[in-house]
């Protein structure tokens, strides 16, 4: 069973940064495409960001320039480097990998954005 590691979130004033990980049990250099989701209370969760493996990015239009999604293979680790985080931005962030044979999440990790 493979296991994806959430850490990173917390609470942050508006227009602070903070770095979120997911860290796998398995080589992501595998990976078709890894991605962050984000879930906020009482709204459906919405992706985020992307990276393909030939390591193409994409991104939420209201997060562009903003996020940068990114990879650390040898570590099996994934990044969402946030700045200039908005109050809008609060949600439980979840990583999700997709291997060939399926896909994994991670359980989720709270950031707060709040003055």
């Amino acid at each position: 069973q493979v296991q994806l590691v959430e850490s990173g979130g917390g609470l942050v004033q508006p227009g602070g940064s903070l770095r979120l990980s997911c860290a796998a049990s398995r080589n992501i250099d595998s990976a078709n495409s890894v991605h962050w989701f984000r879930q906020a209370p009482g709204k459906q969760r919405e992706w985020v960001a992307q990276k393909t493996r030939s390591g193409t990015t994409n991104y939420l239009n209201s997060v562009k320039g903003r996020f940068t999604i990114s990879t650390y293979s040898a570590k099996y680790t994934i990044y969402l480097q946030m700045n200039s985080l908005k109050p809008e931005d609060t949600a439980i962030y979840y990583c999700n990998i997709n291997w060939p044979d399926r896909a994994y999440w991670g359980q989720g990790t709270q950031v707060t954005v709040s003055s």
